[in-house]
């Protein structure tokens, strides 16, 4: 009778055992993570204007802050005839949560009209890379890009307009 009590323990504790271990495995089952949702930009009419200057013998820089502020360097005076200066302003539209990163293009040649080129080097953003979104994707995120272009001289650069584009590459992590 002994040996029988013994046996039946010895059940029960294997059983209560195997139980503990079926309950302690987690329920949760665990996949490959959803896709990351897609960003979407929008160029909008609203390009990188550097407005109207002049400069001398030694030539300079325009700055352009991603506010819209406009500053030089070296000889170059800025004018206020009317012609408008701009940071680039793109619409972005990303999930909440989601990290997005700017990569700027590699600098980019203007061409003058009638001859000449000036150097554009992309700038900074606002907001600063990287930024969180923190908004729905239907609501437009505004994003600011100003630059630096690069002024040579007068005989390298004379009066006109200068014209190019640019590349900026948007990063979702």
């Amino acid at each position: 009778m002994i040996s029988s009590i013994r046996s039946d323990y010895r059940s029960r504790i294997i059983f209560i055992v195997l139980l503990i271990f079926v309950y302690s495995i987690s329920p949760e089952v665990k996949g490959q993570e959803p896709p990351p949702r897609p960003i979407r930009i929008n160029a909008t009419a609203q390009g990188l204007s550097f407005g109207a200057f002049y400069h001398g013998a030694s030539g300079g820089t325009v700055i352009i802050s991603p506010a819209g502020a406009r500053s030089s360097t070296g000889d170059v005076v800025l004018l206020s005839l009317g012609i408008p200066f701009s940071a680039a302003l793109f619409q972005v539209h990303a999930h909440r949560g989601t990290v997005v990163s700017i990569l700027n293009g590699p600098d980019t040649i203007l061409s003058g009209t009638p001859s000449g080129t000036m150097m554009l080097h992309i700038g900074s953003s606002n907001p600063s890379s990287p930024f969180v979104s923190t908004v729905n994707f239907n609501v437009i995120i505004p994003l600011y890009i100003g630059g630096i272009l690069t002024v040579g001289n007068s005989a390298a650069n004379p009066p006109g307009s200068y014209t190019g584009t640019f590349d900026v590459t948007i990063v979702r992590e």
